[in-house]
């Protein structure tokens, strides 16, 4: 069996990022099956920086369901249910507030409780600038309860052509995160 992975896209600037990690996952023939949540804000952001709407994106691709992020009796809050992982991309300050307080008012921050319970792999891709005290203490507590955070910070260095080479070169990354490994001619080598 392939793996099965949620991606939640929260309502933060940076939608691109997980619009390629959502690419990429589907292009990939490990990955069987992909959920996906939306904050409300969420989806705002991607419509007004991607102009994409959920329906286009789950279009996309036969591996892509899109979950209720208010239905808390998903079968992705339970332990029970086999999953390989999830990604927050982009994370909002706000989600990643839930997450490090343990509150599972939405399914997005439910699901990120039952991977660290469970000691799956759990990707915060924080999107916030300038990190306050409470910012930095949340990065820390989701940090020390077994979550990646891997703020979207791009690389530089094989000289991006577009921004959908930073995103593309970003999802590499994300992907590596949850164990998936794949080639890419931009990873580093110095020789």
């Amino acid at each position: 069996m392939g793996k099965r992975i949620t991606l939640a896209i929260t309502g933060a600037s940076g939608s691109g990022f997980g619009v390629a990690a959502l690419r990429r996952l589907a292009a990939n023939a490990e990955v069987e099956e992909i959920t996906v949540l939306m904050s409300a804000t969420g989806r705002r952001c991607l419509a007004d920086e991607c102009g994409i709407i959920e329906k286009t994106l789950l279009a996309s691709s036969p591996k892509l369901r899109l979950v209720n992020e208010k239905d808390l009796g998903a079968s992705i809050s339970s332990g029970s249910h086999r999953q390989d992982g999830m990604v927050v991309i982009p994370c909002s300050a706000g989600a990643l507030g839930r997450i490090a307080s343990g509150t599972s008012e939405t399914l997005v921050s439910r699901a990120a409780d039952v991977c660290l319970k469970e000691r799956r792999p759990l990707v915060l891709c924080l999107r916030e600038t300038p990190l306050n005290r409470i910012h930095l203490e949340n990065m820390l507590r989701v940090h020390d309860a077994g979550a990646i955070v891997m703020p979207l910070m791009p690389g530089f260095y094989y000289g991006p052509k577009s921004l959908d080479d930073l995103f593309d070169a970003f999802a590499t990354r994300v992907l590596d995160q949850l164990g998936i490994r794949e080639a890419d001619p931009r990873r580093w080598d110095n020789g």
